[in-house]
């Protein structure tokens, strides 16, 4: 699938914005600091395709105008001693792309993450300094049958999950021609940013410094890292998600009520280790990114914007996962999340400001570079969507036909998003990346352990 480029500009705020240096939180400041890529698909009205650049205009004068709002997304990251960084407020914009496709959506199936998707998302240059970089990119790709899509890639060392689909949601309001909804909370202080170091703690040092487990016999993941990988979207039911709810509340005291994202989490889990066939002393990490909003004393102000997670850590050995039943990988879990209080959130704080140099904890590769942190075999990575705001997302041309992670192929790395279409309100859809040697058997079994807990 070729595509090639028709326009190329930048976006800037449609008025004066507040202009320069923004402290970013320590939380911005680590983890991936890579783009983050997301899709769109629509299949517009004919009359917006005879409007000429009716899209094409519509989306770039709102852009310009969401951007007065989510000013910080129009400027520039700096860059500091000690691997940190600070955001230049200054307006250099955002850049907007259109291309043109030979072929039909279609030829996209059923929308499953594939290499195809790679043409349709905007390209963010790596080996430019990360100075150079805008914040936010976005890729319209109009297909031969009149269909459209929207790449979008957001920097994650401005935004998490829920900020950037608050700005995606805000945007297309204005789109339609609405005012907006929710101005956005910019104010990163509110997570002690620019705040000086306090007296030395060593409270979570240990925690940030622990390395995800190897692969038994080995003393690095370069092996696996070369492994090939292939993605799956599978679809649970409402039935089947039931399923693994009564199986992970089965054993539990009464005063605990397991989610519907613990339990499907803890499935794969053990299914992961099944399928990748560990020995029973393989050490096993899950990693469980933690919303802090509302875990904080105060709670963060309302539609605040940035990066308000945190990752945790759940451990087990494969051999225990196997046999014992899904409730005790459910509690593992839990006891992660639990872990996740007001105290920790400060004590990490205090320790990630008193770190001398906080490169070692960031990720500034592309997502499927092969580069940076590897969180693959023997662990997994499992992220939800399942209480974002992901669809109905109309700019004024109707909803999206799907949308999706833009590229989901790093070994480990799952997604739990909400199905959409058809009659099974409260189906789910795991988006899961493993090795190609795995995945066969993690499908089968996937769905095989389901029909055991029943």
């Amino acid at each position: 699938m070729k595509v090639a480029l028709k326009k190329s500009c930048i976006i800037r705020p449609a008025e004066p914005t507040s202009k320069g240096i923004m402290p970013l939180s320590e939380f911005d400041q680590i983890g991936v600091l890579s783009h983050v890529p997301t899709i769109y698909f629509y299949r517009p009205d004919p009359s917006w395709l005879d409007a000429g650049n009716g899209i094409v205009t519509t989306l770039t004068s709102s852009l310009s105008k969401a951007l007065v709002y989510f000013y910080p997304l129009a400027g520039r990251i700096r860059c500091l001693p000690g691997g940190r960084f600070e955001l230049d407020c200054n307006e250099s914009g955002v850049t907007f792309t259109v291309f043109e496709c030979n072929d039909d959506m279609n030829v996209l199936g059923d929308f499953s993450p594939s290499p195809k998707f790679h043409n349709l998302i905007p390209h963010v240059d790596y080996s430019n300094p990360v100075t150079e970089h805008p914040l936010f990119l976005v890729q319209m790709t109009e297909f031969r049958c009149g269909g459209i899509s929207l790449g979008v890639a957001i920097s994650h060392a401005v935004t998490d999950g829920q900020s950037a689909l608050h700005f995606m949601a805000e945007w297309a309001r204005l789109s339609r021609g609405e005012p907006i909804g929710d101005a956005p909370f910019v104010d990163r202080r509110v997570l002690r940013a620019g705040e000086a170091p306090p007296p030395e703690s060593q409270s979570q040092e240990a925690t940030f410094k622990i390395s995800p487990p190897l692969i038994v016999g080995e003393t690095n993941c370069e092996k696996e890292k070369k492994k090939k990988t292939s993605t799956a979207m599978l679809k649970l039911s409402k039935s089947q998600v039931e399923t693994l709810k009564n199986a992970a509340n089965k054993h539990s005291p009464e005063n605990l009520c397991f989610s519907r994202y613990e339990a499907i989490t803890a499935h794969l889990w053990r299914s992961t280790c099944r399928a990748r066939r560990h020995v029973d002393d393989q050490k096993t990490g899950l990693s469980i990114c933690v919303d802090i909003r509302n875990r904080m004393n105060p709670k963060l102000p309302n539609k605040f914007f940035g990066n308000a997670i945190v990752d945790v850590v759940a451990h087990s050995f494969s051999g225990e996962l196997k046999v014992k039943p899904l409730s005790y990988a459910v509690r593992k879990i839990r006891e992660a999340i639990n872990s996740v209080t007001n105290e920790y959130v400060n004590s990490s704080i205090d320790c990630l400001k008193n770190m001398e140099d906080l490169s070692p904890m960031q990720d500034i590769h592309a997502l499927r570079s092969g580069e940076g942190m590897f969180y693959g075999n023997p662990n997994l990575s499992v992220i939800s969507w399942l209480s974002l705001p992901l669809y109905v997302l109309d700019f004024g041309f109707g909803r999206e036909a799907f949308m999706g992670p833009g590229t989901h192929d790093s070994d480990g790395d799952s997604l739990l998003l909400p199905a959409t279409g058809g009659d099974d309100d409260g189906a789910v859809v795991v988006a899961i990346c493993l090795q190609d040697e795995c995945m066969s058997e993690f499908k089968k079994l996937f769905y095989e352990e389901i029909g055991n807990y029943a």
